[in-house]
Formats: structure tokens, C-alpha cells, sequence
């Protein structure tokens, strides 16, 4: 049974409430076989459940069932409504999506990737793995060709994207990307991001771009955020964001090797990441959208990259925007609170310069989905003044 969506979360309230019944009945019969009829107490030598080590043993088994079941009801609730763990293997650690960690060649950016004449990588798609995603949703498995990193993609296109009148268009792209710790599950389903539910209907009445929507996996490392970072000997995650997912997208889907057309979107630490990937690559990325992200990566305790000071001032999005040759073509739409990101995002703001731009945007909503879900159509709106529709 998978570890997200209904059937799990029922099966747990339903234990919680035999752990309560169990304990009732159990001590019901305890205190019944120590009083005779009549209420007077029976004699020593009798049996009783709760007098000897056995029966003191069962009344704390049970109350250990009723706390484990408890806890149970509410991890189970919280994960499903931020969609922190897709699977099992995510939860516990039990699963490596690192290949291997090879020096990456060049990056000439993403037409240079494509002038490059390597054989194309062409996929097969199949229904979602996970029942929160909805079945509108394609998903594959990807074996990164110069990251060395193996995970699932999951591609949506719009409503325009099947349209006979638009067979010619290539559509713009958004990668999309989780917290940490978070599954692909994330951005979509009412208890996640819900963003294609938000967003297909504003596209279709073209008050919003029709974005092709790609979700790659982002959490690579057991119990470790990669911070999207090149970390050498331990994993190429952003290789894997910035050349190998945009790749496999080019290869099987009608879109342009145009930075103009590409954008990147996070919340939390995968805010973190899509602002930094947008200004370390603006050959890549025009634009990216942050919700409660962050600047110095320290603010993620199981950050790799925060456990390397030369990687940790080269991650950090303010060191990006101030020490680029020139000012990068990219503009960022920022969100967060004052003491939750808000202050990172007038840092950007203030070192900004032409052709660079940033838009904070407060909130006062805590460190949540609930937070981050009513954002996203604001923030689509935003972006579709930068990449418009195809014409």
C-alpha cells in the first residue's frame, strides 16, 4: 500500500480505533476479574490482568498500540497534505537515485547542449506511480546521461498542447520543484500544490500561459539535501535539473533551446534552488518564481552544500547576482514572510541590477502548503508578463 493518499491514511485511523477499543476491553477485564460479584474484590490467588507482570505488560502494550496508532494518524495526515514522502523507500532512506558522479562536460548552455549532436534521448511514458497526481499526468523514468543520476519525471501539457490549431507551437516550460524533504507528488493534488487543477483553466482562456509543466525528482541522497548543487564525489543534482531533465523534454516534446522560454519554479529549499539555477544559468532559464526560499543554504540543516564553505558562498543567490560578469537576463518573482524569506528577497532586490529584476512579494502565512498553494496563481500571472504564449 503506498504510503500517500487515502487508503493508507484510512487504514491508520482505523487502527487507532481498534488500539482505543483493544485498550478498553483489555482493562474492562482487568477490573472485572478483581471484583466478585456483588463488587467485592476477589482473594489474591485468583487470576487477574492487571496484578501480575503479564497483565501489567498487556496494559502497557496496549497503551503503546494506541500511541503508535496516534502518531501514526498524524504523520500520515501532515505528509499528505505537504507531500513531504512519496514512498517508502523515500521515508526510509532505503533507496539511492545516484548512478554514479562523473565530471560533467562543458556546459555550453541549452542550444549549446543541442548544437552538440548527441544522439537524442527518447523516452517512454507511462500513468503516475503516485494516486495524488492526477491521470492528465505523464511520468518516466530518466537515467541522467552526464549527471549519473536515475529518476522519475513527471510532464504535464497544457490544454493547447493536443489542440489541432497549435500542432506547429512549441510551448514554453516551467521545471517545477519540491522542498526539501518532498516528492514530485508535491505539485499537484488538492492536498499538494494543485497546480494543474489552478492553473488549465486559466490557460485555456489564455489569462495564463500554456506552460508545459515538468517535475523532476529533487530529493537524491538518503536523509541529505543536494541544495541543487554540483557536489563532487557525491552527486551532479544540478546537472541533473539544468541539462539532463531540460534535455529529455527537448527530445520528446515541442519546445525551443531559448532561455526566453524556459523558467523554474520552488518552494522552501527547492526555492533555493530555483532561484540559484536561474541566476547561475541564464542561458538556460529567463526567469523563476521562489516561494519561501532562502539565500545562504546553512538555513537548510541537512544541506550538502552548507557543509562546504566554498560552496556555500558560491550556492548562495545573492553571491550569484553580485559576482556575474554582467547582470543576468532574469528576473525573479520572490515571496516569503519577514523572518521566513521575505528578507532574502529584498537582498536580491536591493543587488539587482539591469537587465536583472526582482519582485518580492510578502506573505504571513507559516512555513506551509497552505501557504504556497493560493500562490500559485498569482505568480503564473507574473511569469506570463515574461515568457508568453506562442504565437
Amino acid at each position: 500500500m503506498e504510503l500517500t493518499g487515502t487508503p493508507f491514511f484510512v487504514l491508520t485511523i482505523v487502527l487507532f480505533v481498534a488500539s482505543i477499543a483493544l485498550a478498553l476491553a483489555y482493562w474492562g477485564r482487568g477490573r472485572g476479574d478483581q471484583e466478585a460479584p456483588g463488587g467485592r474484590r476477589r482473594g489474591r490467588g485468583r487470576r487477574s490482568g492487571g496484578a501480575t507482570p503479564l497483565g501489567y505488560a498487556g496494559s502497557l502494550g496496549t497503551v503503546l498500540f494506541c500511541q503508535l496508532t496516534a502518531i501514526a494518524v498524524v504523520f500520515t495526515w501532515v505528509n499528505d497534505d505537504n507531500q513531504l514522502y512519496g514512498s517508502w523507500a523515500d521515508l526510509l532512506g532505503t533507496t539511492s537515485h545516484v548512478r554514479a558522479v562523473p565530471v560533467p562536460p562543458k556546459d555550453n548552455g541549452l542550444a549549446g547542449d543541442q548544437a552538440t549532436g548527441a544522439p537524442k534521448v527518447i523516452q517512454s511514458f507511462h500513468a503516475p506511480s503516485s494516486d495524488a497526481v492526477p491521470r492528465d499526468v505523464k511520468e518516466t523514468d530518466l537515467k541522467g546521461r552526464l549527471s549519473g543520476v536515475d529518476g522519475e519525471v513527471l510532464v504535464w501539457t497544457p490544454p493547447q498542447y493536443d489542440d489541432p490549431a497549435y500542432k506547429d507551437k512549441d510551448f514554453p516550460v516551467v521545471e517545477l520543484l519540491a522542498g526539501y524533504p518532498g516528492s514530485t507528488s508535491t505539485w499537484y493534488g488538492a492536498t499538494g500544490m494543485n497546480v494543474t487543477q489552478q492553473l488549465a483553466p486559466l490557460m485555456k482562456s489564455g489569462q495564463i500561459t500554456p506552460f508545459i509543466l515538468v517535475t523532476p525528482r529533487v530529493n537524491l541522497l538518503q536523509h541529505a539535501d543536494t541544495g541543487c548543487a554540483d557536489v563532487p564525489g557525491k552527486v551532479n543534482a544540478e546537472t541533473w535539473l539544468a541539462r539532463d531533465v531540460p534535455q529529455m523534454v527537448l527530445d520528446n516534446f515541442r519546445t525551443t533551446a531559448s532561455p526566453d522560454q524556459w523558467a523554474v519554479a520552488g518552494y522552501s529549499a527547492g526555492a533555493h534552488c530555483a532561484a540559484r539555477l536561474a541566476l547561475g544559468h541564464p542561458d538556460r532559464f529567463r526567469a523563476a518564481i521562489a516561494m519561501s526560499g532562502y539565500n545562504d543554504p546553512m538555513q537548510e540543516s541537512d544541506s550538502l552544500t552548507a557543509k562546504d564553505p566554498k560552496l556555500r558562498e558560491t550556492s548562495n543567490p545573492l553571491y550569484l547576482l553580485t559576482h556575474a560578469a554582467t547582470p543576468p537576463n532574469v528576473s525573479l518573482w520572490v515571496s516569503g514572510r519577514k523572518g521566513d524569506g521575505l528578507e532574502d528577497a529584498t537582498a536580491l532586490q536591493q543587488a539587482a541590477k539591469p537587465p536583472t529584476t526582482v519582485t518580492p512579494f510578502e506573505t504571513t502565512g507559516a512555513h506551509l502548503m497552505s501557504t504556497w498553494r493560493p500562490l500559485v496563481v498569482p505568480s503564473f500571472k507574473w511569469l506570463s508578463g515574461i515568457i508568453p504564449a506562442p504565437k
